[in-house]
């Protein structure tokens, strides 16, 4: 009787099985591809050549030992005390206890613990390590910021001190530069950023307000090289409330505000023969404090303006109305 695993040509000689190259190549082929899209196998598939025989239980061992095999390939092996995720060359720098800085050709010494004192600071993020800080042939750290008001950024970080008052207005610009957060709000507590907010609120009234600056400017400087002149003038109205009516008038209406229909309010609509016109608003804040602004305004551009009332509109508008509101003269003077 044959029995499975052997031939017939010896009659009960028992043959070894025989080994295919090219079923073990597909076999090889067929396992690497499906471990691209499935976990590792548990069991290793170990090919041997004709003759080698193994027995159950030592292919259960060697199975074992060649799972242990690959898991330590796996893994690296690390040194004691190395993180397990350590970035290769990313060693951070380490800064000396004295940092000497070269801010726009002005030197300046301080501590590390100083420029650190705020994390979510420029300067923290800046000596923290994690970026590269360039510098000057004496070895100081360069900065490429006018370093006028650095020292007033320093005298903060060591002791909270605060500038003068007539410096306010630069060291905050620098403060939002370096992102110091604390030293911003301790500014704007103070004047002059104080009285800013509150005159801000006011001109918040009027949306247009910074356009029309920028057309007082434009046309006040195409006039003055159309006449080839010193200076020019523009007239400009200013006007809080929107009643065309003269003072006097007031006490025959039962309110103080001239309530009109949406069809009487187009009869009164209409714009002044002038150059720039700013109004209405509702604000304590009056015309001569809307002046002063406008005034103000274009001095820190330095332009100068003198401004003057030179009477009101006086426009004929329905029946016996007339358009009440104020003319000012602005001179702009180019110098």
């Amino acid at each position: 009787m044959q029995q499975n695993g052997s031939s017939g040509t010896d009659g009960g000689e028992r043959s070894s099985p025989t080994f295919s190259p090219l079923t073990a190549t597909t076999r090889v082929r067929r396992f690497i591809q499906e471990r691209r899209t499935l976990p590792l196998p548990r069991v290793m598939v170990v090919f041997s050549p004709a003759g080698d025989t193994e027995k159950p239980g030592d292919a259960m061992t060697s199975s074992d030992s060649a799972e242990e095999e690959l898991k330590k390939r796996a893994s690296p092996v690390l040194p004691r005390g190395m993180p397990l995720r350590c970035p290769l060359n990313t060693q951070e720098p380490e800064f000396p206890e004295v940092i000497s800085l070269n801010v726009g050709g002005t030197l300046f010494t301080t501590r590390l613990s100083t420029l650190r004192r705020y994390e979510d600071t420029m300067l923290a993020a800046m000596f923290s390590g994690r970026h590269y800080i360039p510098k000057d042939a004496e070895g100081r750290y360069v900065i490429d910021r006018d370093g006028l008001y650095f020292g007033d950024i320093l005298n903060f970080l060591r002791e909270g001190e605060l500038p003068h008052r007539d410096r306010v207005r630069a060291v905050h610009r620098e403060a939002q530069y370096y992102a110091i957060g604390p030293l911003l709000d301790r500014l704007e507590d103070i004047q002059p950023l104080t009285g800013e907010k509150v005159r801000q609120a006011f001109l918040d009234l009027l949306p247009y307000y910074k356009d029309n600056l920028e057309q007082i400017m434009e046309i006040a400087k195409l006039r003055a090289m159309q006449k080839k002149a010193r200076f020019a003038k523009l007239k400009i109205c200013v006007y809080k409330e929107e009643m065309p009516i003269t003072p006097y008038e007031r006490p025959l209406f039962n309110s103080l505000r001239f309530e009109r229909s949406d069809s009487e309010a187009k009869l009164f609509e209409h714009h002044c023969e002038v150059d720039v016109s700013f109004g209405p608003w509702e604000a304590v804040a009056d015309v001569y404090d809307l002046l002063h602004c406008i005034v103000s305004d274009l001095a820190e551009r330095g332009i100068a303006a003198e401004q003057q009332c030179i009477g009101v509109c006086d426009k004929h508008l329905i029946n016996h109305y007339y358009c009440k509101r104020p003319i000012y003269e602005f001179k702009i003077t180019w110098w």
